[in-house]
C-alpha cells in the first residue's frame, strides 16, 4: 500500500510541476520589441521630450508585442521613469483600450493630433499634465534614467476612463485586470 501511495504522490508531483512550468513559459513568452529603441540602449533624440530645458522630437517609439496571455481582451501601454527625482517616478506615457487584435503601435502614435494610434484608444494624462506622449527628459547631471515601456494584457475590452484621468488611477485599473505584462526598458541622461 505504501509503495502505491508514494508512486501516486510523485505522479502528482509531477504533474503540478509540468503544469507550473508550462504557465511559466507561456508567461515569460509575452514580448515587446520596438524598431526604435533596443533593450538596455540609449534613447535617440526622437524620444525626448521638447520642453522643461530639452529640445527632442517628443516622438513615441515604434512598439510590437506578441505572444499575449490567453483571454486578452485588450492592450494597454505605459512609459514610466522609476528614477525621476519626485519620490513616486514620472509617468511619461499611458494608453490603454487599445484592442486584442492590434500588436503593434508606429511611431508617434503616441501623439494624439497624428491619428497613428488605432481608433478607440484613450491616451490619458501624464505627469507632464497633458494626454498623449511625453519624451525623456531628466534633470541635468542627476544620472542616468530608466525609462519602462511596458504592454499589459488586459482581461477586460475596455476601462471605463477618460483622457483626464491620472496615470495613477489608470495603474490601479490596469494591476486590477491584468493577465501580464511585457516591458522593453531603455535610458537617457542629459
Amino acid at each position: 500500500m505504501k509503495s502505491h501511495t508514494t508512486k501516486s504522490y510523485m505522479k502528482q508531483t509531477i504533474t503540478l510541476t509540468l503544469l507550473l512550468l508550462a504557465g511559466a513559459a507561456q508567461a515569460d513568452s509575452f514580448t515587446l520589441q520596438s524598431s526604435d529603441i533596443k533593450a538596455g540602449g540609449p534613447l535617440t533624440q526622437a524620444q525626448v521630450f521638447k520642453g522643461f530645458g530639452c529640445d527632442g522630437d517628443n516622438r513615441s517609439p515604434q512598439l510590437s508585442w506578441s505572444h499575449a496571455p490567453a483571454g486578452t481582451k485588450s492592450f494597454a501601454i505605459t512609459a514610466y521613469d522609476p528614477d525621476a527625482p519626485t519620490g513616486s517616478g514620472w509617468w511619461h506615457w499611458v494608453a490603454f483600450n487599445i484592442p486584442a487584435n492590434v500588436t503593434t503601435l508606429p511611431s508617434n502614435a503616441g501623439n494624439p493630433a497624428t491619428g497613428l494610434a488605432p481608433a478607440g484608444i484613450v491616451q490619458s494624462r501624464t505627469d507632464f499634465g497633458t494626454v498623449g506622449f511625453g519624451g525623456a527628459c531628466p534633470p541635468k547631471g542627476h544620472g542616468k534614467h530608466r525609462y519602462q515601456f511596458t504592454v499589459h494584457a488586459l482581461s477586460v475590452e475596455k476601462l471605463d476612463l477618460g483622457d483626464q484621468v491620472p496615470a495613477a488611477m489608470v495603474g490601479y485599473n490596469l494591476n486590477a485586470h491584468s493577465l501580464g505584462k511585457a516591458t522593453l526598458e531603455a535610458t537617457y541622461e542629459r
